[in-house]
């Protein structure tokens, strides 16, 4: 997920996405220590993403309480 994707998303949009990305991580890293999955870079990515997303709703958080 790219930064300008992250910006388009309301607030809401963000909290969902990072319950969903959470989620993802989860089953991820349990289909790894089960058996070797295709592509492990994935959950490296997925991390990422849900700290872009974290990143962008502690910036609004901060922007909303400065106002």
């Amino acid at each position: 997920m790219k930064n300008s994707e992250i910006l388009e998303l309301s607030t809401e949009e963000l909290v969902a996405r990072v319950s969903e990305e959470r989620g993802t991580l989860t089953k991820l890293k349990f289909a790894h220590a089960v058996s070797a999955i295709e592509n492990p870079t994935r959950i490296t990515k997925v991390r990422k993403d849900i700290a872009r997303l974290n990143t962008e709703l502690t910036k609004r958080k901060a922007a909303s309480a400065s106002e």
